[in-house]
């Protein structure tokens, strides 16, 4: 019912985030299972299988499209899924015909590949997949492969599809999976690992990397991750600062520019716990002020990062060495050194 429903539920909502549609593909993934594995006869399974159909013909948006990736396990059993592969045959061969004009549109397409792969009819399916490099498609020729034990091979296939319209990160994903199953975890780090796991942040794709390798060295595929980037280093210094990695991620901020407001909060932060830390943290937030760094910077960021600077360096009996790094960082002449000069003018002796 919830499949049914969902998406004319939620085709006058703004979606423009694409929270919702996530939010429905996890809510999909969740209850195939459910559906697959709910006993029930023949006549109602095939009944369920008419509802969620219908429903998926009629995704306008679409928000339940990925339903037919899922089909081969909605049929629950070799035979049910050979049936509707069967029905969906023809207008799948027409909308993978190697003759580029000849070929239509069909909703069902990845529907019938998937029925084709659960219902075992290998040969079948990539038959049909021969001519194909289209990504979404093309891995239901390299899931028949690995159901069929042959993983190089489909390793090979995935790589064939790269494409400047390829979706690179899924070929990455399922070739570093195929690798890690056959125990090849160096080789799955190295040629996918590191870009496998790309997340919304830099942090968080270093935590994402760790957790799927949890026998390599933290600071390791940090630096391995850093090397991916030439040039914006500094883009992972949450990351390094996160795990500890204090000394690097100022290495890191020195290499390339990093958001002065992180800095500045780095230097508030760690003020009293790691105050040689704070100290460059603050350091480096107010010469990135003084450059013009930063997204509508306030005179509050300003002084949070020398508060924080002079908090550490008071603790280390350092106040006056910290005042006069600041006042050589005011004389400079960058784009933003006379606000910065004005916010902490009166402090530093700049007036």
């Amino acid at each position: 019912m919830f499949l049914e429903r969902v998406s004319p539920a939620l085709e006058q909502v703004d979606s423009s985030s694409g929270a919702i549609g996530s939010a429905v593909n996890h809510a999909i993934a969740a209850l195939v299972p459910v559906i697959a594995q709910a006993p029930c006869h023949g006549a109602t399974r095939d009944a369920w299988l008419e509802r969620l159909w219908a429903a998926h013909l009629t995704d306008a948006i679409p928000y339940i499209e990925r339903l037919g990736d899922y089909w081969g396990d909605l049929c629950a059993s070799r035979e049910v899924a050979s049936r509707c592969a069967d029905r969906l045959m023809d207008d799948t061969r027409r909308a993978l015909a190697r003759e580029r004009p000849a070929r239509a549109f069909f909703k069902g397409t990845s529907a019938c590949l998937s029925a084709l792969l659960a219902s075992q009819r290998f040969d079948e399916l990539m038959q049909l997949l021969a001519s194909e490099t289209f990504w979404p498609y093309k891995q239901w020729s390299v899931k028949a492969l690995l159901a069929q034990g042959r993983k190089a091979e489909a390793v090979r296939q995935a790589e064939a599809c790269r494409s400047p319209w390829s979706n690179d990160r899924a070929i990455d994903v399922m070739c570093e999976e195929i690798l890690l199953s056959s125990g090849l975890a160096e080789e799955a780090y190295r040629r996918y690992g590191l870009r496998a796991h790309t997340a919304g942040s830099y942090a968080a794709t270093f935590r994402a990397v760790t957790k799927q390798y949890p026998d390599r060295a933290a600071r390791e595929v940090l630096a391995d991750l850093v090397g991916t980037t030439p040039g914006t280093e500094g883009k992972w210094f949450a990351a390094a600062k996160d795990a500890g990695f204090l000394d690097y991620a100022i290495t890191l901020a020195r290499r390339s520019p990093v958001d002065p407001k992180t800095l500045a909060r780095a230097a508030r932060d760690f003020a009293e716990a790691e105050s040689e830390f704070a100290i460059e943290a603050g350091i480096l937030a107010i010469d990135g002020f003084a450059n013009g760094l930063g997204f509508e910077v306030t005179g509050a960021d300003v002084a949070m990062a020398y508060s924080g600077a002079l908090k550490a360096a008071t603790k280390l009996g350092r106040s006056a060495d910290i005042r006069q790094r600041v006042a050589e960082v005011l004389r400079k002449d960058g784009v933003g050194a006379a606000f910065v000069r004005q916010v902490l003018g009166a402090v530093v002796g700049h007036g």
